[in-house]
């Protein structure tokens, strides 16, 4: 006898390409229906304040729609494209392609989950404070997409989840991010675009940082520990076997032999390089009042030798000026030396670097459609006009409500204007004074300014940083957003009370 009832087919979720398209399709909508408008803005590009006027409205059609995530790759003259962060991307796959295939990275990570056998909960609170340090001091982010294919191994071999490796990479980054102490990205360029040192405030920082750090560390911990306890609490526990197949954890590892131990060095020093390339030592330094100039005197003096300054490159440039460019040549580099020293035939050399490529090609192309909604939004003009609200509403108002409206305010202006540093010189020239007007000092409106560019960060679609990471360790972007929400409403309230009391205090 037949079967006619219908088999109801199971829901589910968009895929994160999908995801991001749609929003691109939204703002795309909203192109129609908001008016387009513009600033005046200084030759340093600079908004200035009270110039803002209409402009011919700019919708965004089919073709737009559909044109802007190759803009978003390429870049266009006001939104820089994806290029580097999606090239960085595939030659870090490359690399990483090559020290899997000596097998030393499956016998390292095998290592350190056996180590940790019984020792798991120290590792979430150690790491999570190394990600924080970096975001707070030069703004981590689009670096930590590095680390993702190492840590997740180690979270799922030790009983954890991809969640929990997200979390603490992300998570720990973007909250440093929130609490900028020194960061010349966010802290710098704003109070540049002000001018007051980044020195100013920065008790309010420092108490934003440690207070923001105890609340994700013990969030993160907590999930972390449920998941140890029962593996079915998982947010992502229909994908736990899949994750191991894929992230090829192994319990029963070989130990590690010399050659493949010589792999691991120059692994680690890879990664140390790049981190102390990144943080910008002079900069860091001048906020401080020290001068950090090391790593330029160490470049000019190596280049000043004969012949060697040569055989380096005259054009070498020194660490702490690094960035995208440079990182992207610096795994490149490391992935033929760990070839050639685990005596791999060029042919397995280039096999295994295309292979590990081909495994984060869609984590490249993801950043690239996440950067095409700023394209449509831009060419669109209707940043001006939300901006330009803003800049109405929050006149005249008493101190404490106005510092609070201020990081409310940029909770969607961080949406829109993805970038701290960008955020920072688009709006802080109109907002610095309007928090004069209304007594606020103005180190803490960077202050609200940051908490709230930091906060969206840990969430938006719009961000490569958010979508490269969860595509990394296969978690849709809805999942990430169920493990968020109750972190990020603690965390608004928090930041709410703390700039709150900053401003009754003056």
């Amino acid at each position: 006898m037949e079967n006619n009832k219908k088999v109801k087919k199971k829901f589910s979720m968009p895929s994160s390409f999908t995801v991001l398209f749609l929003i691109i399709v939204f703002i795309a909508v909203l192109t129609w229906i908001i008016p387009a408008g513009a600033y005046d803005v200084d030759d340093a590009g600079n908004i200035l304040s009270g110039t803002y006027q209409t402009v011919d409205s700019q919708p965004q059609g089919i073709w737009d729609v559909f044109i802007s995530p190759i803009k978003g790759m390429l870049g266009t003259d006001t939104t820089p494209g994806a290029i580097e962060i999606s090239l960085f991307i595939l030659v870090l796959g490359g690399f990483l392609g090559v020290v899997t295939k000596t097998g030393a990275l499956d016998a390292g990570i095998a290592s350190i989950v056996k180590a940790y056998k019984g020792k798991e909960k120290k590792i979430i609170p150690i790491l999570m404070l190394l990600f924080a340090i970096g975001g707070s001091t030069y703004g981590m982010a689009e670096e930590t997409i590095a680390f993702y294919p190492l840590i997740i191994p180690v979270m799922i071999g030790v009983g954890f989840d991809t969640m929990v490796a997200v979390a603490i990479v992300l998570v720990g980054s973007q909250v440093g991010v929130l609490a900028s102490t020194v960061n010349p990205f966010a802290t710098g360029v704003a109070s540049q675009a002000l001018s007051i040192s980044p020195g100013d405030g920065i008790i309010w920082r420092l108490i934003f940082f440690v207070v923001m750090y105890v609340v994700a560390t013990f969030y993160v911990y907590r999930y972390a520990m449920s998941v140890e306890k029962d593996p079915s609490a998982s947010l992502v526990a229909d994908q736990r076997e899949e994750n191991m197949a894929f992230f090829k954890i192994s319990e029963d590892q070989e130990a590690m032999n010399k050659r493949q131990r010589n792999v691991m060095i120059l692994f680690a020093l890879a990664f140390l390089i790049m981190i102390v390339s990144l943080v910008p030592w002079t900069s860091l330094g001048d906020s401080l009042g020290q001068n950090w100039t090391f790593f330029e005197s160490l470049n000019s003096f190596l280049l000043g030798i004969p012949f060697i300054g040569t055989l380096l490159g005259e054009r070498m440039i020194p660490l702490g000026d690094w960035y995208f460019q440079e990182i992207t040549m610096l795994f490149f580099l490391m992935a033929v030396l760990i070839g050639v020293f685990y005596r791999m035939p060029e042919g397995d050399i280039v096999e295994s670097f295309i292979d590990g490529a081909k495994d984060l090609l869609s984590v490249a192309l993801v950043v690239a459609i996440a950067r095409g909604i700023q394209v449509v939004m831009d060419n669109g003009m209707i940043t001006a006009t939300i901006l330009h609200w803003g800049e109405q509403g929050l006149s005249g108002l008493s101190p404490i409500i106005f510092t609070i409206l201020t990081y409310i305010f940029y909770i969607p202006m961080s949406f829109l204007i993805p970038s701290t540093s960008g955020l920072a010189a688009a709006t802080m020239g109109i907002m610095g004074p309007l928090g004069t007007f209304s007594d606020v000092p103005q180190h803490l409106v960077i202050t609200a300014y940051q908490a709230a560019s930091g906060f969206v960060n840990l969430i938006t679609p719009t961000s490569g940083v958010v979508m490269g990471a969860l595509a990394i360790a296969r978690i849709d972007i809805t999942v990430w957003w169920k493990f968020m929400f109750k972190l990020m409403a603690i965390i608004f309230v928090i930041s709410c009370i703390i700039l709150g009391i900053a401003a009754a205090v003056g």
